[in-house]
């Protein structure tokens, strides 16, 4: 599959489809390809919050809400053709309002941390709220993921869309510029997630979004992902010092558990004695990938052997930030009766590198008035005998 066939842009037309999902409706009562929406709940301020849910023709199934563009279910099929989600959900949006944890959702206006919270542009410091200890991640105390989108259906003739809008107002967070940004959700007849990001600014700002959806490719099998086999393309990594900020210059993977060059468990090495996993208690470290030019290029491929499922991620980005959910509470109550515990996910963030704005060796994400922000991330979904 070459990154000219998944670079295509869509064709799509504003739909005028005005039906409703029931309240308590499951996507295994949509038929055909479809965007359907029903309200999700209200928030503690008063603002609905709406579920949409994508189908195409072979019955993967997407749902995502405007709080956060949250991806809050994704059913794709097994080997046997049974379909289950593959991405971690919360119970219902109170539980989405509660937890930090970006369960699914769009970060930003940054994703990622800023070392202290602080940067500059052209002489200028900022000064971000701070979340993450000393420092600032993904997008501050209320950011992106926090924030209800605008959402509009749309049609293509690859697949179901919907796409969400938000304005950022200058000084959100403490970021300059007033920030319109985008997110597009495509789901193709040949079981493709196509995530568009566009984003605008009135004045020189920094933007970073990403998609944080926890993985786990087992479905309802699910406990945890230390046997799903994981391949990065890339010869080098960042190592972190305090706070997980990065120590600067990149470092090889050659002979380290980040060697991800061949298809590996992720608990083939997860628990080494090693300094950059003992300061994150597992994976949770960027990526510098192999491109050559511009493009979509292919960042990362992972397979679930006990299902078969395998999902090939392809993107315009220069970074993946891996995840390994470290973190997790030891019994956080998801969706469907299944509680997560530590390594029940895996998070697979395609994104410039963390603190960026703070390094100017590594690709900028600096936004001026005029340019557009723009980033492509392609999940290519499949199943093996």
């Amino acid at each position: 599959m070459g990154a000219h066939d998944l670079s295509q842009t869509a064709r799509v037309t504003t739909s005028t489809q005005t039906d409703t999902l029931s309240p308590g409706a499951t996507p295994r009562a949509l038929q055909g390809p479809a965007v359907r929406r029903e309200p999700w709940g209200t928030t503690p301020g008063g603002e609905a919050v709406d579920a949409y849910t994508l189908v195409n023709r072979n019955g993967v199934c997407l749902t995502a809400v405007t709080l956060g563009a949250t991806i809050t279910s994704l059913r794709t099929a097994d080997r046997d053709g049974r379909l289950t989600s593959i991405v971690l959900g919360l119970p219902d949006l109170q539980a989405y309002l509660t937890h930090s944890l970006y369960v699914g959702a769009v970060t930003g206006r940054y994703a990622n941390r800023i070392a202290g919270g602080r940067f500059a542009i052209d002489g200028a410091t900022h000064t971000l709220t701070t979340n993450d200890g000393p420092n600032h991640l993904h997008g501050g105390t209320v950011g992106f993921d926090k924030r209800v989108w605008t959402a509009q259906r749309a049609r293509s003739a690859r697949g179901p869309v919907v796409r969400f809008g938000l304005t950022s107002l200058d000084g959100d967070e403490g970021y300059p510029g007033t920030v319109r940004a985008t997110v597009r959700y495509l789901l193709t007849h040949d079981n493709r997630l196509v995530v568009d990001y566009t984003a605008t600014t009135t004045q020189p700002t920094v933007v970073n979004l990403t998609q944080h959806s926890y993985f786990n490719l087992a479905g309802e099998r699910r406990a945890d992902i230390l046997h799903h086999e994981l391949r990065i393309n890339a010869d080098l990594y960042t190592p972190v010092g305090p706070g997980l900020i990065p120590l600067g210059a990149h470092a090889s993977v050659d002979g380290t558990p980040f060697d991800f060059r061949r298809a590996t468990a992720i608990g083939a090495r997860i628990d080494e004695d090693h300094e950059q996993l003992r300061r994150a208690r597992g994976y949770d470290h960027n990526f510098v990938l192999r491109r050559r030019g511009r493009g979509l290029f292919h960042a990362a491929a992972l397979h679930d052997p006990a299902s078969g499922r395998t999902m090939d991620v392809w993107t315009t980005e220069p970074g993946l930030q891996l995840y390994t959910s470290n973190v997790l509470p030891g019994a956080l109550a998801g969706a469907d009766g299944h509680t997560y515990g530590p390594r029940a996910g895996v998070c697979l963030e395609t994104q410039h590198f963390p603190d960026s704005p703070n390094h100017p060796e590594y690709p900028s994400t600096l936004l001026r008035p005029g340019a557009r922000y723009r980033s492509r991330t392609v999940y290519a979904f499949a199943s093996q005998p």
